[in-house]
C-alpha cells in the first residue's frame, strides 16, 4: 500500500494525475481511509430521505463509486461508475456474490447511459474530482429520472461553482450540514411547460 502523503497528493496534482491515477495508486487502502466516513454519510442520508429511499424495483447509479462502499447500503439495482480500475476491481471482488451491484470504468463526464436510465443517481464525496465538474453534473442529470444525491466537501475548492451547479439544475429537498460535506438530496426540476397550475 502506498502512503497517502503531502509529497504524493502533491506529484499527482502538479502533474495533473490527480484525477486519473491517484485513487489507482491508494486502491488498497481506500476502505480503512475512507470507510467509516463513507457509511456514517449514508446513515445520515438513508436517515433523511424517508419516502424517497429507492424501492427494490428501482435502480441506483453511484457516480465516483470507488470501491462500492456507498453502493453497498442500497436493497436495489445498482451500478456504480468511477474513473479508477483499481478501486472498480475492488468493489467487483467485494460484491461479487449480489446480483444487484455491477460495477464500471468510467467517467461522470461521459455516462455511457441512456438518457433517464436510473431512478435515482448518488455522488457521494466524489464531484470535486470531476474533470469537468458541469458537464459531470449535466450527464448525471441526463440519466436521471427523478431523485438525485450529491455531497461535496466543504472545503473542495470549488465548492461555490459546484453548489450553483445543483441549485440550478436541480430541485432541493434538503441539505444536510454532516461534519466534512454539504449533502444535497435533490429531486428534478420539471419543465416549465409541464408545471401544474
Amino acid at each position: 500500500m502506498v502512503a497517502v502523503t503531502d509529497k504524493l497528493i502533491k506529484q499527482y496534482t502538479t502533474t495533473g494525475l490527480m484525477e486519473d491515477k491517484f485513487y489507482d495508486e491508494i486502491a488498497q487502502g481506500y476502505d480503512s481511509l475512507h470507510m467509516a466516513e463513507q457509511l456514517q454519510k449514508m446513515t445520515m442520508i438513508i436517515a433523511d430521505m424517508g419516502a424517497d429511499i429507492p424501492k427494490k424495483n428501482e435502480k441506483l447509479l453511484d457516480v465516483g463509486c470507488g470501491t462500492g462502499i456507498s453502493t453497498s447500503v442500497w436493497n436495489c439495482d445498482c451500478t456504480g461508475i468511477d474513473p479508477s480500475k483499481e478501486l472498480i476491481d475492488i468493489a467487483k471482488k467485494k460484491h461479487s456474490k449480489d446480483p444487484k451491484k455491477q460495477f464500471i470504468v468510467g467517467h461522470a463526464e461521459e455516462l455511457p447511459f441512456p438518457d433517464k436510465s436510473f431512478d435515482v443517481v448518488i455522488c457521494i464525496t466524489a464531484v470535486h474530482n470531476f474533470k469537468d465538474i458541469k458537464k459531470g453534473i449535466m450527464e448525471m442529470k441526463r440519466v436521471c429520472r427523478d431523485r438525485l444525491v450529491i455531497s461535496v466537501m466543504k472545503k473542495a475548492q470549488k465548492l461555490d461553482e459546484i453548489e450553483k451547479l445543483i441549485i440550478i439544475n436541480f430541485k432541493i429537498k434538503k441539505i444536510i450540514m454532516e461534519e466534512k460535506d454539504l449533502i444535497f438530496l435533490c429531486g428534478m426540476r420539471q419543465p416549465a411547460s409541464t408545471k401544474r397550475a
